[in-house]
């Protein structure tokens, strides 16, 4: 899903500081955004205790500055603004996808994921400010570079055409990946904060793109958080898309008790909807569900969190 506007502004530099308890501040958005009710509703209670314990140290220095100083590794939101950054984007994009999921990326001596997307979408990074690394990313493909290419990513997956209507307020995410090290609640909420002012900021509506199942077990997981979908978590019908290669249902084992990842579990509660059956991706060997979010359906609770609202 893509890029952010000024609610979080504050957040384009966050840090731990000190073992003081932070003062109150209306310029400490970090209580509300990251607080273990919110993450626990999200993600579950395993991500909000983890992401409760990174963020313990933490506190937004608000005097007239504003500065973050940080004791432990904080995060910082950003826009890639040159080449270099973007290849740090795609670097560890190779590294989680390829190195570690087994993808079958175009091999390159850089070790970057590299793909004819990457020219035309906004990188969304966050990095660790201790170390600078960048440990998170999602890329934003806009309505206006989607005509220019041609084409979305989810065009090589899913036959679009009931949703042909939308693509001048649609933005496409993708590619999105958080290093080994820093999978919480923290990570993917400094991710979609970055995602929600970009849309605000360009006054796009929806975003469009494609959720990943793991098929380490050949397919029976995806097949039966497919099935347990409710009517509520499923686009209307005249906004469904049909994946290309469609995985087959019929032949797993689609009736297990499972339960969805914790960054699908968090679309769903934040109002997502699962626009297609499942579209085998024989390259990352993941099951892809169409995911579309359109901002006026943000669940309330969660608004204010990310909009502002």
């Amino acid at each position: 899903m893509s890029d952010i506007p000024n609610p979080f502004a504050a957040l384009d530099m966050f840090g731990p500081r000190l073992n003081d308890k932070p003062k109150k501040s209306k310029l400490n958005p970090l209580k509300k955004l990251f607080s273990k009710k919110l993450t626990k509703k999200l993600f579950g209670k395993k991500f909000a205790t983890k992401t409760r314990n990174q963020l313990a140290a933490m506190e937004v220095v608000t005097p007239s500055t504003a500065i973050v100083k940080a004791k432990k590794p904080g995060l910082h939101i950003s826009w890639a603004s040159n080449s270099a950054e973007i290849k740090e984007a795609q670097r560890l994009r190779y590294k989680v996808f390829a190195e570690e999921m087994g993808a079958h990326l175009a091999a390159n001596s850089d070790g970057l994921d590299i793909d004819d997307f990457d020219a035309y979408c906004d990188h969304l990074l966050i990095r660790d400010q201790e170390t600078l690394k960048v440990v998170g990313t999602y890329r934003v493909l806009p309505p206006h570079k989607a005509q220019e290419i041609g084409r979305l990513y989810s065009d090589s997956e899913f036959d679009l055409t009931r949703l042909n209507h939308l693509r001048p307020k649609m933005v496409e995410l993708g590619r999105s990946c958080v290093h080994a090290d820093y999978r919480s609640g923290a990570v993917i909420m400094a991710l979609w904060s970055g995602l929600a002012q970009y849309m605000q900021k360009h006054g796009y509506e929806i975003m469009l793109g494609c959720a990943s199942i793991p098929m380490g077990d050949g397919g029976h997981y995806a097949a039966s958080l497919y099935n347990s979908l409710s009517n509520e978590q499923m686009a209307p019908v005249e906004s469904h898309a049909f994946p290309k290669l469609p995985l087959p249902l019929e032949k797993l084992n689609g009736g297990l008790q499972v339960e969805p990842p914790p960054l699908i579990k968090g679309y769903l509660k934040l109002g997502a909807k699962i626009c297609s059956a499942p579209a085998w991706d024989p390259d990352f060997n993941t099951a892809d569900l169409l995911t579309m979010m359109r901002l006026s359906d943000i669940n309330p609770r969660y608004a204010k969190h990310f909009l502002g609202k």
